[in-house]
């Protein structure tokens, strides 16, 4: 989809359609109160009617407008304009494009950006509106013989901005939300794959994709001999059950002064995940083709900076691999050593992403990085301690913490600090190894998120576990593509302080 900026009276726009918002208790929004002084009262006389009372979400399209230039006029509930904030302006963002897709409108302007957010600017306003709208018409439909056609998509949207000094500031604000919605349409994609096409090596060869599209980016993919020789124990105990072998996915961009230390990021990537040995129950197995939402995630944060040749120096480390039952398979009990030289005794091998992120963590080392943060669809107790709405942070450092944090409100990717208390690693005492790969039930995300601190000793680290936010299940089902927007938001929130 194409975006524009512009500025100027919404009764003068000559486009498929021009969309405006009306408040709860029918209240109009500026350039509602415009077209109707324009259409001599056209728009307020709907209003009376009672077709259309500002309902946060709720649509009215309009055609002929008289005194407008433009074939239809677009009313959207904006809700009670008291409570207009992130998540107000958000929804009906996408109220109105998805009608616009669903109508024919193939191109429209939208007013509803120039409507005031409790403490957003318009920047902020524009990126947000161009990643809703992104999100909005997205689809996966490349695994169907005979793909739906939307008779007359929606191409290009102008977003409107309240004055002229407004338009650089939007035109940047708008390539910066392209970027983050391309990289969330990568990981949803990658994620909605299923498990017999997104292999480690279908990983391997995206990254590869991405270093031809974006030259700044350097790939290298390790496979299995080169894995062994480099004592990656912990991770190759999770793929001996598997036909399919594993891949270390290394991806560099460098677009910061050499002395700049980089970022890293670190992604889960269990292409399918039987639960191994100790397998899982039949029911909603399938889910576990976004088993590898983390490595989907860091693909697309690269993907999003590279595009915005942002003034970061980056790592990328994704250790990818199947987690399935054979006669091959790691069993309950075995003791392995992982690239730190510590011994892990794995009691539960459905306990496997924590196994291959040790070897990434320790790895990560070698770049004397300035942070680290792990991303990982790592624990079933996330979704019980935090639902769906936000994904949890544990980190080694409260300042790095602070700043995902910060980073997940900004860019409405919610992120939640989690405690990771000395006595939580009481429980991965081992009678038979340095420790266990599991504790009890009792704070699952919490003891795992212990486990993997083990690796992470020498540089500040984050570790997301993002097991309840990245895909829906239901009529919805499919992968989200978070927390791409909340990477992305934190490593340009460290190019701005290094600049």
């Amino acid at each position: 989809m194409e975006f524009t900026i512009k500025s100027g009276s919404p009764e003068k726009q000559r486009s498929a359609c021009v969309v405006v918002g009306v408040f709860d208790n029918r209240k109009l929004s500026l350039s509602a109160e415009l077209i109707d002084r324009a259409s001599n009262g056209y728009i307020g006389e709907i209003i009376r009617r009672g077709d259309m009372e500002g309902k946060l979400g709720s649509t009215l399209l309009l055609h002929n407008v008289r005194g407008t230039l433009a074939d239809r006029v677009l009313l959207v509930g904006l809700g009670k304009e008291r409570d207009f904030r992130d998540r107000e302006f958000r929804r009906s963002i996408q109220a109105a494009v998805k009608l616009l897709n669903e109508t024919g409108s193939y191109e429209a302007v939208i007013y509803l950006t120039e409507e005031k957010v409790k403490r957003r600017e318009v920047a902020w306003r524009v990126e947000h509106a161009v990643c809703v709208a992104m999100e909005s018409v997205y689809r996966f439909d490349r695994m169907k013989s005979e793909p739906a056609e939307v008779r007359r998509p929606l191409r290009k949207l102008t977003l409107s901005v309240p004055q002229r000094s407004d338009l650089a500031a939007g035109e940047k604000a708008a390539a910066r939300g392209l970027a983050i919605a391309h990289g969330v349409e990568l990981a949803r994609d990658l994620g909605n794959l299923p498990g017999n096409v997104c292999t480690p090596a279908y990983l391997g060869e995206t990254a590869k994709q991405l270093a031809a599209e974006f030259p700044a980016i350097k790939v290298e993919v390790l496979e299995k001999e080169a894995i062994e020789a480099l004592g990656m124990g912990s991770f190759l105990s999770v793929t001996r059950g598997s036909l399919e072998p594993p891949r270390f996915l290394i991806l560099e961009f460098r677009n910061a002064p050499k002395k700049a230390k980089p970022l890293v990021l670190v992604g889960k990537g269990i292409t399918f995940d039987t639960g191994g040995i100790s397998l899982k129950t039949a029911a909603d197995m399938d889910q576990m083709k976004f088993d590898m939402g983390g490595a989907a995630a860091v693909l697309g944060a690269f993907r999003a900076v590279a595009e915005l040749g942002a003034a970061v120096n980056l790592v990328g480390l994704i250790p990818t691999c199947e987690n399935m039952p054979s006669g091959s398979a790691t069993k309950p009990g075995d003791i392995v050593k992982s690239l730190s030289g510590q011994t892990i005794e794995i009691l539960n091998t459905d306990a496997e992403g924590r196994l291959i992120l040790a070897d990434a963590l320790t790895y990560a080392e070698r770049y004397e990085p300035e942070a680290v943060v792990d991303v990982a669809t790592l624990t079933g107790a996330m979704v019980v301690a935090l639902g769906h709405a936000a994904c949890g942070v544990f980190s080694s450092s409260d300042a790095l913490s602070r700043a995902l944090v910060a980073a997940g409100e900004e860019a409405c990717d919610r992120a939640w600090p989690m405690p990771m208390w000395d006595d939580f690693h009481e429980g991965l005492e081992s009678n038979f190894a340095d420790f266990a790969n599991v504790a009890g039930r009792a704070g699952g995300s919490i003891t795992a998120a212990c486990f993997l601190s083990k690796f992470a000793k020498k540089y500040d680290w984050a570790h997301l576990d993002i097991a309840g936010v990245a895909w829906k299940e239901g009529k919805e089902k499919g992968a989200t593509g978070r927390p791409v927007p909340l990477l992305v938001n934190w490593l340009l929130s460290g190019e701005a302080a290094a600049a």
